[in-house]
């Protein structure tokens, strides 16, 4: 099931699973207080999507929505913290900002995941945004050669034009080993990619989170439409919007 949190002890619970994978899991450096949740001050300006497994009623798989309205009011988007957003300015129509997406390690399966798009996809078609970007994370655990691995593989097929790149702030340094000759794409970017997404330049390289971030930016009429029906669960024409 899919919704959006609507009161304080929800926005807490996903900030709280948010903490319990970055930090428990993939060891970020996160202060994450008496309560152990992970949050910054972008959490009040967002709108946080959830998934709960029907069952047990039990939080499962989160992401946090910054439209760009809100971004005005929290002073920025949080990828301007990695990355020269100059070129977010530039876009035609309406942008919002996904982020802090996160699943439950019981529950990495692409349905999860598909559940997440499909609440998003709702949301934006519905207030008629035109592009939506955000920051898919790859692990550093192993020194960085998987990282790269993925990195040449979106440089070969998935690279925007050079009119659409961002610059990191920090970019990610030459891996510590040799690289991976072939490794798999996280859900969340591989999602992106399917979808139709396009990386914007270089990845940041996020030392709290040991981890590079790839910034992705979507254009909503260019979603692939045979992933849009099978995945999202809306016809083609339903992805092409226009303004609010």
């Amino acid at each position: 099931m899919v919704s959006f949190a609507t009161t304080a002890d929800e926005i807490l619970e996903s900030q709280q699973l948010r903490y319990r994978i970055f930090a428990g899991e993939l060891g970020a450096q996160i202060e994450g207080g008496d309560d152990l949740a992970d949050r910054d001050e972008y959490d009040a300006y967002c709108r946080h999507l959830i998934v709960r497994e029907a069952a047990s009623g039990r939080m499962v798989a989160c992401t946090r929505i910054l439209t760009d309205d809100q971004a005005v009011r929290a002073g920025g988007f949080y990828s301007g913290s990695e990355f020269d957003l100059s070129m977010i300015d530039s876009l035609p129509g309406r942008v919002m900002e996904i982020g802090r997406t996160c699943v439950d390690l019981e529950f990495r399966s692409g349905a999860v995941i598909a559940t997440l798009w499909q609440g998003l996809a709702a949301f934006f078609t519905q207030h008629g945004f035109d592009y939506l970007f955000g920051c898919a994370s790859i692990g550093l655990e192993d020194g960085g050669a998987q990282a790269h691995s993925i990195l040449r593989q979106v440089q070969d097929k998935y690279m925007a034009p050079g009119y659409q790149r961002v610059r990191p702030l920090y970019p990610l340094p030459l891996p510590d080993g040799t690289p991976a000759q072939k490794a798999k794409m996280p859900p969340l970017l591989k999602a992106y990619v399917s979808l139709g997404a396009k990386a914007c330049g270089e990845a940041y390289w996020d030392r709290d989170f040991n981890c590079a971030d790839v910034f992705m930016l979507l254009n909503v009429s260019d979603i692939c439409p045979r992933y849009a029906r099978h995945f999202l669960g809306i016809q083609p024409a339903q992805t092409v919007v226009g303004h609010a």
